[in-house]
């Protein structure tokens, strides 16, 4: 029945009452009140109404405590960690409405925040292969004929064009295999073509060429069977994070480990830098990417320090066998 109470009602019988109940003292006790207040009389009175304010303030507190309880848990609720929701022992009336309205809000944010997510990562997805495609077979081909055509122009000039033309040549072939680099990072040939362990391998090698820092890439061969999206969702975060170990760590070494706990894959890519640098978690579009990624296959991400210097970046990948 008391659910059925609104929160203004109650308060409203819980002030009535607590006057209701000062009146009767007052009417049933042998004191009375004489035309001037003496000081028995003023600290009877006084001390009425502060009984009187304390019962109405225990009783108004049991009221409104599930309220303030349901504003501190909604201010902790965070948009990234999916599946948290209110939980109010003798929620009841409006409190309790309120609780399930937002917990219902949360299970329609979440989908509709995950379908988005789903839509707009697959359209980079399909841009990344596209441009990745052109960059390789229009640009990377025009710049390969230039460097034939300035190998046959070699042959052709006198000693004192030579080096500039061979110089040229030089430059043509670099930016060939720029192109072709930028081609591999932005759609994983070896993904798609020899797996998850060959293209962490050769992302390891590629990003240890241009940095400097020693990357150890460590592979457990005993994976449980992931699907495409767990395997690209993996390699973009180990992405991610060897080019934030390259450019922010200043570290002279990292490791890729990728292991299995359980039934879940767990993807630690570690360095020796200086650390987080007063950055926090949630800072930086980069690391926002990697927890959204990572929503988008269930998993948990964990950023943070190691010992005795240095970050650590942890995936947790749940497979059918471990929801």
């Amino acid at each position: 029945m008391i659910r059925r109470v609104s929160l203004f009602w109650r308060v409203i019988a819980i002030n009535g009452a607590v006057l209701v109940a000062a009146a009767l003292v007052l009417a049933l006790s042998p004191i009375t009140v004489s035309d001037r207040v003496v000081v028995a009389e003023a600290v009877l009175l006084t001390v009425g109404a502060m009984v009187a304010l304390v019962v109405n303030l225990a009783l108004l507190r049991r009221v409104f405590e599930p309220l303030e309880r349901l504003t501190e848990l909604t201010r902790r609720v965070d948009p990234l960690l999916p599946g948290q929701r209110l939980e109010l022992e003798r929620s009841v009336g409006e409190v309790g409405e309120l609780s399930s309205a937002f917990n219902d809000m949360l299970d329609r944010l979440e989908r509709e925040r995950l379908d988005s997510a789903r839509r707009a990562l697959a359209a980079q997805e399909h841009e990344r292969r596209r441009i990745a495609h052109e960059l390789h077979d229009e640009i990377g081909q025009t710049l390969t004929g230039v460097a034939l055509q300035l190998d046959v122009l070699a042959d052709l000039v006198g000693p004192d064009l030579r080096p500039r033309v061979t110089a040229l040549q030089e430059s043509a072939r670099t930016g060939v295999e720029e192109v072709r680099d930028i081609a591999r990072g932005l759609r994983p040939e070896a993904l798609d073509e020899f797996g998850l362990r060959s293209a962490l391998v050769s992302l390891s090698t590629m990003v240890a060429d241009r940095s400097g820092v020693r990357i150890e890439p460590r592979l457990a061969r005993d994976l449980p069977e992931l699907d495409k999206d767990d395997e690209l969702v993996i390699y973009r975060i180990a992405q991610e994070s060897l080019t934030n170990v390259a450019r922010h760590a200043h570290a002279t070494r990292a490791d890729v480990i990728l292991e299995r706990e359980n039934a879940a894959v767990v993807l630690r890519v570690r360095d020796d830098g200086r650390g987080m640098g007063g950055r926090t978690e949630e800072s930086g579009t980069g690391m926002r990417g990697m927890r959204e990624r990572a929503l988008l296959v269930g998993a948990s991400l964990e950023i943070g320090p190691v010992a005795p210097h240095g970050t650590e970046v942890r995936l947790v990948v749940p497979t059918p066998a471990d929801p």
